[in-house]
């Protein structure tokens, strides 16, 4: 029986990482969470939890699965990314975040066309690990006939979920928008942080109060992913990695000032053209349904929901193939020294 660790820094990791759970259940072999202090606890009957690095070392894991930027070093086991999102610049710069090597990687599992290519170039240079087109592991999620299941309503929803990137963020802005479009359009309105967010509190006591003063506006600290999309029509957002996942559900997307609008968005520069744009939005127009389903192509290759199986069999092709045959990855003394330091704090 083989073992796997899933690795959650975030709530967001949970809907990303079932999906591979589901999996490793369906082959037979085991499952277990470890999750850092900034995560909360959202497991459900049945998922185990491993405390600390002895109990790790002790379930040998042979990977060790994660969607964030980082890992623990000195786990035992193949170290996978497999991304909290996909590939979208939020700022103007050549090269997104997404693709910065931080060495701790020893498999990429990449999405499509706006990952892979670039990403099997960095492997190419550096050599210490290998890329997998397997499709983003969460998106399996998207295309199974629950996906398609939608919650009755009798008016439209409009989801915010703004980004956290300061300077960027529509989300210190917002408020007085939804306060008068919650008072004069007949929607409903679903407010949900990235979890960054929530650590400011006077900014999570605005959208509260919002959420009081209007019976039609309702805030939720966690986003849970497919299941929080099928309750609305629409996404209000600014430059969000979200907006590709929301797209995939074939529903419009308004943003205040994209840092990388297209034809696939409704992007508005002004607040006060977000009313207008969001009346748009809800009569789906051909032209834009089209432009959708052609940018979220571009990003997930693979829609026949085996994402998940694919990301283990590329951890049995690494095993099999590459592991201990590969240069070494980068010593990064100061980063796994505060990792060493970040794991000490965190079992305080």
């Amino acid at each position: 029986m083989k073992h796997y660790l899933l690795f959650a820094s975030h709530s967001y990791a949970f809907a990303i990482l079932r999906p591979i759970q589901a999996e490793i259940r369906r082959r037979g072999d085991e499952a277990a969470w470890w999750l850092e202090y900034s995560c909360p606890d959202m497991r459900v009957e049945g998922e185990t939890r491993l405390y600390t690095l002895s109990e790790v070392r002790a379930f040998a894991p042979l990977a060790v699965i994660a969607p964030g930027n980082w890992v623990y070093p000195f786990f035992p086991g193949i170290k996978v990314e497999v991304f909290h999102g996909y590939p979208m610049r939020k700022r103007i710069e050549q090269i997104d975040d997404h693709f910065t090597l931080r060495g701790w990687w020893d498999i990429y599992c990449t999405q499509g066309p706006s990952s892979t290519p670039y990403f099997t170039r960095l492997a190419q240079q550096h050599g210490y690990f290998r890329i997998y087109e397997t499709g983003w592991c969460k998106a399996d999620t998207f295309f199974t006939p629950t996906a398609a299941a939608e919650t009755p309503r009798q008016r439209p929803c409009i989801l915010y979920a703004p980004t956290f990137s300061k300077g960027i963020s529509s989300v210190w802005e917002m408020p007085p928008v939804i306060d008068r479009l919650a008072a004069t359009e007949d929607w409903d309105w679903l407010i949900t942080f990235h979890p960054l967010l929530l650590d400011d509190r006077e900014l999570v006591a605005r959208y509260e109060q919002l959420a009081q003063r209007h019976s039609n506006v309702h805030f939720i600290r966690v986003n849970r992913g497919v299941e929080t999309f099928r309750r609305t029509d629409a996404l209000l957002c600014d430059s969000s990695s979200l907006i590709v996942e929301y797209l995939m559900m074939r529903k419009p997307v308004v943003t205040l000032r994209n840092t990388h609008p297209g034809p696939y968005l409704i992007d508005v520069q002004t607040t006060d053209e977000i009313g207008p744009a969001l009346h748009r939005a809800l009569t789906r127009p051909d032209t834009l349904m089209s432009e959708i389903d052609t940018y979220t192509a571009y990003h997930e290759a693979h829609r026949d929901g085996h994402n998940a199986a694919r990301v283990l069999d590329a951890i049995d092709d690494f095993d099999s193939r590459y592991r201990g045959r590969l240069p070494r990855k980068p010593l990064n003394l100061w980063r796994k020294m505060q990792m060493i330091i970040r794991y000490l704090k965190s079992r305080r």
